[in-house]
This record gives structure tokens, sequence and C-alpha cells, in this order.
């Protein structure tokens, strides 16, 4: 089953969210004959913290989301809180279910400024409620358990810059060192993809530039220049490579996406391809154009449209 990165949000913060709700609840409990009291709060909530999974600060607010205890945190206390106004907060502006739980989004913290969320839990005195104990969490400490999503394969389009969109059909390509030399700049590249451990190529035409990443080290890009391009010795360089099995995209198709590319660069000098990249184990490419509107398809997707469908009186490419 494919998982989306929604998914994997809504699975991780459930997960959370149970891990956290049963001890927030009997910490509320123990805090209500102490309501009000600055250094019994301290005292409970720094007695009780590592009852509470992967906390970072533990505190208490009245109805209004004013601090009436210090922040509490695994060192002890943590002065300059109290009586700060909360109210303002993202988590404060959310509605805590009727139970009396609440885990908020994500928002970026004030003081860290990195990513954080908070978990409230509602104290009552019987049917009065007198006020709420906040936990924050820093998602930097919080376990992934949740799986990773997959990169959705549907054909996407995502229109970029307004200004440069609104004024396409005032400009005209202009070839590049890479335009006048294509065929050749695009064999060696085949090359590297098919025969020399290339898995991912990004293609920047206009600056005839490629950058290239390769299996035997995948956490470095290299980039070849306008000169490389022109150059089949640089595939000395790179050593021989049987075609990886797992690979989505065939090896025989990497040949007639370069060619499909080209035919986008050249085709026509208003709205022409500007960047294009190919990755041969998520079976993708991506085409971003001079209007600035770019396309993420399946390889094979991409090979049966035919250039009418870039070019015709839609202007799909905008």
């Amino acid at each position: 089953m494919t998982h989306s990165w929604q998914d994997s949000i809504y699975q991780q913060r459930a997960e959370l969210a149970e891990a956290l709700r049963e001890p927030l609840a009997q910490l509320a409990e123990k805090c209500v004959p102490l309501w009000g009291d600055r250094l019994s709060l301290n005292q409970v909530l720094r007695e009780e913290h590592s009852c509470i999974p992967f906390c970072n600060f533990l505190y208490a607010l009245n109805t209004e989301g004013k601090q009436i205890s210090d922040n509490v945190g695994a060192t002890g206390i943590q002065r300059g809180h109290y009586g700060r106004n909360r109210s303002d907060r993202p988590y404060m502006q959310e509605t805590v279910p009727a139970w009396g739980f609440l885990l908020s989004d994500a928002y970026i913290s004030h003081f860290t400024h990195h990513p954080a969320l908070t978990a409230l839990q509602v104290v009552r005195k019987g049917v009065e409620t007198l006020g709420f104990i906040g936990a924050n969490f820093m998602l930097r400490a919080l376990p992934v358990t949740a799986e990773l999503y997959e990169e959705p394969e549907e054909w996407r389009q995502i229109k970029g810059d307004p200004a440069i969109r609104g004024t396409v059909f005032q400009q005209c390509r202009v070839d590049s060192p890479m335009d006048q030399n294509i065929e050749q700049s695009l064999s060696i590249l085949e090359e590297l993809l098919t025969e020399r451990g290339v898995f991912q190529c990004q293609i920047h035409f206009s600056s005839s530039q490629a950058i290239i990443w390769m299996k035997d080290d995948p956490f470095r890009y290299r980039l070849l220049d306008r000169d490389v391009l022109l150059d089949p010795d640089i595939c000395l360089v790179y050593p021989s490579h049987n075609y990886d099995d797992n690979a989505l995209i065939p090896q025989g198709a990497i040949s007639q996406i370069l060619d499909n590319m080209a035919t986008l660069r050249l085709s026509d000098e208003t709205i022409y391809l500007r960047t294009a990249s190919i990755n041969i184990y998520n079976g993708m490419v991506s085409l971003t154009f001079s209007c600035d509107g770019s396309h993420y398809m399946r390889y094979d997707e991409f090979l049966q449209k035919e250039t009418s469908f870039w070019f015709g009186g839609n202007r799909i490419a905008l």
C-alpha cells in the first residue's frame, strides 16, 4: 500500500498521542489540589517529568493562557517563564477536544527556532476547568515510528515564478553551447547513465551543464560543465557498471528519454525545456520549461506524450 506524506504524519501523531494521553491525564489529576501554588506545582511537575516520554519541559497555565508555574525539564526548573502569556502561541489557537487532550500541529519554537509541538491536557476540578498542563516536545527528539512515505508517481505540474510566466512570450530561446552540440552531449550522458553507474542526472540546457550522482558515491554530486559535455573521454573517468536490475527505468529507455528532452528543448523558440532530470530508481523524470512551469512524471508516461501535448494550443507547459 502506498503511503503519502500526510499518511505518515497521521500515523506518527497517532502513536505519539497514544503514548502521552494517559500519563498527562494522571499528571493533571495530581495537580488539581495544588492549583495556584507555584512552588508545589513546580515540585509535582519535576517529580512526574520522567513519566512523560520524550518531553522537553512541562508547565501549568490558567484558562487565560498565563503560565502559573515555571518551565520544568529533565535538568530541573527553568526560571524566567513564570507569568508568561502563552495565549498567542499556535497551540493555544487550536480547539481542545471534549475529552481534554490536544496534540498540537508542529510549529517553530519561539526561543530555539526549531520545529516543536505541544500537548495540552485540561485540568478540571469536577465540572470546573482550572487550566492546562502543557508539555513541550522538540521534533528532533521524537522517535520516527511511521513508515517513510513514497513519492507519488502520478503526473504533477507545479507553476513557478509569476513574473517569469507573465513575460514568457517576450523572450526567445538563445542557443547554448550544449544546444549546438546536443547530440554529442546527450550521448555522453546516456553512456554515464547506462554503463557507468550514474543513477541520477540533472541537465541544465540553458547553462550547458549537468549534475550527476553515482551509485558508488551517492552522497556527493559531480558537476559536468560545457567542456566536459563536449568530451567523450570523460567516460574513461567513471568505471563500468552493469545496469542495476533494481532500476525502474529500463536501460533501453534512457536513449529515448534523452531524445525526447532534446526535442522539447529545440522544438519551440518561446516555450522550451530549460532543465530536466532522470532518476533511474524512482522511475521519474522532471521537466522545467522557460515559463518556469515544472512537471514530474513517470518515464513511461513521458515517453507516451507526443510533442503536440507540450506545444499544442493549450500550451500545457504553462
